[in-house]
């Protein structure tokens, strides 16, 4: 045998205990990872990954599609030059500024379009808050209602008196890490898991009093996720479609990520859209669950999502992100990778940014760096306006 096939053998048999290693520990799901990511030339998931899961589709009518309105200025107000190296920076691939329900500037790069799908990451967890409030008002379950009710099988000292309340405000005590870039980590393991729903039941446990703090935290919407499966009896692919996208027009399906026995949507993230439909969500809040003369949502959970549930933690409502930036109220959805439906109900002003990377929070902060860049940038093209002859 030569020396070649020699090195050879011996890297296929390091490849085989690793690969056995990987399994008979529990983290066979690393391979997965692998495969989708770093294969494919990524550190982390990517806005298009969908492509290498199993997914359900959220479908649309096609019948009665409800299309945005165009501001008569559209697109007649160029990006910043400040704005524009915001894109360039942070690889954005869709930017939609919407003034009176209107949209007043629309923008992609990178080679999307308006029909392009993308991640939503967690933008996902204040949409399936949304699904939520239906269920609410649909009379499915209550957000006092303990969730063992609907999962009796959760583990940890306080999971007897976990509430619905409390995985919607991020404040379950839970056991959850949340770690996007460590493998071993849970938040990684639920992303490329085989089987979502008993990952959650044998290794998430309520160790902490719930209700007492916020801790951002995937785990507690995915929790409730499977509540409201279990409540509904739906898919949330299929409450999703018969609850919000047909009713509000959807211009086009979704596609909603699953794990990979293909059974169980990922609540936490990855609901796969494109901009004009995720905007949706933002009109949909920004006007109290009223949808052009339809309450969809009842006006007071709207309320209750768009303000802190605790003292503590005012940056943070119902699964909605909340800001106070120059003198206004604002709420936005946000994903991982500078994913937000930005919303300022005073200034009947929405952004919508969809991309590949994000500035982090400053340190001891709650909100991205370019999250600021981009209110302050919308600001500045809102100002072009009185100068443009109608």
């Amino acid at each position: 045998m030569n020396k070649f096939k020699k090195i050879s053998l011996s890297f296929t048999g390091m490849i085989l205990i690793l690969v056995l290693g990987l399994y008979m520990s529990g983290h066979g799901y690393i391979l997965k990872a692998l495969q989708v990511v770093y294969a494919h030339g990524h550190i982390t998931s990517f806005i298009d990954d969908y492509r290498f899961f199993p997914t359900r589709k959220i479908l649309n009518n096609k019948e009665d599609i409800w299309h945005w309105p165009l501001h008569k200025n559209y697109n007649q107000i160029a990006p910043t030059k400040a704005l524009l190296q915001e894109h360039k920076n942070m690889k954005t691939v869709a930017f939609l500024v919407f003034k009176n329900d209107s949209l007043l500037s629309e923008h992609y790069y990178e080679g999307y379009n308006k029909d392009s799908l993308s991640n939503s990451f967690s933008m996902a967890k204040s949409m399936t808050e949304a699904l939520l409030g239906k269920a609410i008002k649909d009379g499915y379950l209550k957000m006092t209602d303990k969730v063992k009710k609907y999962l009796p099988q959760l583990k940890g000292k306080y999971a007897d008196v976990l509430t619905v309340a409390d995985v919607a405000s991020m404040s379950s005590g839970s056991n959850w890490e949340e770690d996007y870039y460590n493998p071993f980590k849970i938040t990684t393991e639920a992303y490329f898991s085989n089987d979502l729903k008993k990952l959650m039941l044998d290794k998430v446990r309520i160790d902490e009093k719930p209700g007492q703090k916020f801790k951002y935290l995937s785990g507690d919407t995915q929790l409730m996720g499977l509540i409201i499966a279990q409540a509904t009896g739906m898919t949330l692919s299929d409450y999703m479609s018969k609850s919000f996208w047909q009713p509000m027009g959807a211009r086009k399906y979704a596609l909603w990520t699953l794990d990979g026995k293909g059974e169980t949507e990922k609540a936490f993230c990855c609901i796969n859209a494109n901009a004009r439909d995720f905007a949706r969500f933002g009109k949909l809040f920004a006007h109290y669950g009223n949808w052009e003369g339809r309450q969809i949502l009842d006006t007071t959970y709207v309320q209750k999502s768009l303000s802190p549930r605790l003292s503590e933690s005012p940056y943070y409502g119902y699964s909605w992100w909340l800001s106070t930036y120059k003198g206004k109220k604002i709420a936005y959805m946000r994903g991982v990778l500078g994913q937000y439906v930005i919303i300022i109900p005073e200034d009947h002003l929405m952004i919508v940014r969809l991309g590949k990377k994000c500035d982090k929070p400053a340190p001891g902060k709650h909100h991205n760096q370019d999250f600021y860049v981009y209110i302050d940038e919308a600001y500045r093209m809102l100002e072009q306006l009185p100068k443009i002859k109608n």
